[in-house]
């Protein structure tokens, strides 16, 4: 198989995709109820949102209860979240083949981005450490725009590609799960999954069945440049 002439930008995730790291993701996924509990959000409130993956009823409590506090709610949470990722981040590691593959592309003629809910500080570590960083065109963070604007919002792709001048179908997005999907899907741009990360073959078959084009690591990239 071979990429789709059209594609002119290759956007890659990074925990995962381009970086083995080790994240705590179930500390991480409690950084916003803790902020909650620390502006005493009633809980029942905080596990309704979290069963529907939404903070409308916390902010709505909020709003009505302790309006002020909602000042700089992103900036804190934020800031939680990337103590929590910074923790482990001397574990992390390049995937074997992924400097070279991305080199491979830029060879190629295409233009190159990294797009990450990891915060700035966090992906900006890890990419300097390795000498990553100077590969990409273009850096996202999950902090560099407004919560809503990160992925699976399509707008985290035209972010990603501000100043490239490409259509969607112009672009391919390698990620290794769900969100990256999605916000392939969201923003109208082809997507690859790598295997190396939250989910293997069998669970990106179960997600989008035979249609979701999958590879072992991003290093497989070669194969299809």
């Amino acid at each position: 198989m071979a990429l789709d002439p059209r594609i002119k930008v290759i956007g890659f995730d990074m925990d995962g995709t381009v970086m083995d790291t080790n994240v705590d993701y179930v500390k991480l996924a409690h950084v916003v109820a803790d902020e909650f509990i620390s502006l005493g959000v009633p809980m029942d409130l905080i596990k309704e949102d979290a069963k529907t993956d939404s903070m409308a009823a916390s902010i709505a409590w909020l709003k009505a209860n302790n309006p002020a506090s909602l000042a700089g709610f992103e900036d804190r949470t934020g800031e939680r979240a990337t103590v929590v990722e910074m923790e482990r981040e001397a574990e992390a590691r390049p995937f074997d083949g992924a400097r070279e593959a991305i080199e491979l592309a830029i060879s190629r003629g295409y233009r190159v981005a990294l797009l990450t809910r990891g915060g700035r500080k966090y992906a900006t570590t890890l990419l300097k450490r390795f000498g990553y960083y100077d590969l990409f065109e273009n850096i996202v963070a999950r902090d560099d725009y407004e919560y809503k604007d990160a992925k699976p919002s399509p707008r985290s792709i035209e972010h990603m590609t501000q100043g490239m001048d490409v259509r969607p179908e112009e672009i391919l997005y390698i990620g290794d799960g769900k969100t990256d999907w999605e916000t392939a899907r969201n923003s109208g741009t082809h997507f690859i999954g790598v295997e190396s990360g939250h989910m293997d073959r069998s669970a990106w078959e179960a997600l989008g069945g035979k249609d979701i084009v999958t590879i072992p690591t991003v290093a497989h990239l070669r194969d299809l440049l």
